[in-house]
């Protein structure tokens, strides 16, 4: 069985790769706004991953896979937005998972064959009005992707999951009347939006063998909205 660490595993699409995967490996999943209780088969711990200090020394000495969850969607207009604003966003999804990918690196360099799963978004492949915020970080999570997966081949894989708008906690705002998910799932051309199970479905390939000839890939989940009219 593989020893998985999903940061940010307590909600949203975090949980649901928790969901899909955790009858067949151990499970280590981190919480920071709500605590979670662990089970016999996932131990959750508290984590910041802003914090320059972040302590993993509760973890198996090997690591097999590395699943960063952690985001924020903020939709401004790009006038309306702070220089702070982009910074704290930037913190969140990118130095977060550089923090936490260095700090693991001995670990996951201790698997035979270890993934590294990180997420983007699909306005980063199509540009989408007032998505400047998260556009940026997202865009910076893609370049990460394919440098690591260079730079950590053959024996560390690294690939970057592309959703377009997912039913979520994260996106409750956006999704918070009848109407808003009408629209939602008319922009898609299959005619819905995400659900965090269909995300999960695609993390649990990534997390398995059956993916170990995949790395440095940016995989757009997305109901077809980058590629079809």
């Amino acid at each position: 069985m593989k020893h998985i660490l999903i940061i940010g595993g307590s909600s949203g699409i975090g949980k649901a790769i928790i969901e899909k995967i955790q009858d067949s490996n151990h499970i280590y999943s981190t919480y920071n706004s709500h605590e979670v209780a662990s089970t016999n088969s996932v131990k959750y711990f508290f984590l910041d991953v802003l914090n320059t200090q972040i302590d993993f020394s509760s973890l198996p000495e090997k690591i097999d896979a590395l699943v960063y969850c952690p985001g924020s969607i903020q939709l401004k207009p790009f006038a309306r937005i702070s220089i702070n604003d982009f910074r704290k966003d930037y913190e969140l999804n990118v130095i977060g998972a550089i923090q936490c990918i260095q700090q693991l690196l001995p670990r996951l360099k201790k698997s035979e064959q270890a993934s590294i799963i990180l997420f983007s978004t699909v306005a980063v492949q199509i540009g989408l009005s007032f998505h400047s915020l998260v556009s940026s970080s997202k865009g910076a999570i893609e370049g990460l992707t394919k440098a690591l997966a260079a730079e950590l081949a053959p024996n560390i894989r690294v690939n970057c999951i592309a959703p377009s708008l997912t039913e979520t906690p994260l996106a409750q705002a956006l999704l918070n009347t009848p109407e808003k998910i009408e629209a939602s799932n008319l922009r898609h051309p299959l005619k819905r939006i995400g659900r965090a199970q269909d995300i999960a479905n695609l993390a649990a390939y990534l997390l398995s063998d059956e993916s170990s000839w995949m790395t440095g890939q940016i995989l757009h989940l997305d109901g077809g909205m980058s590629t079809i009219k």
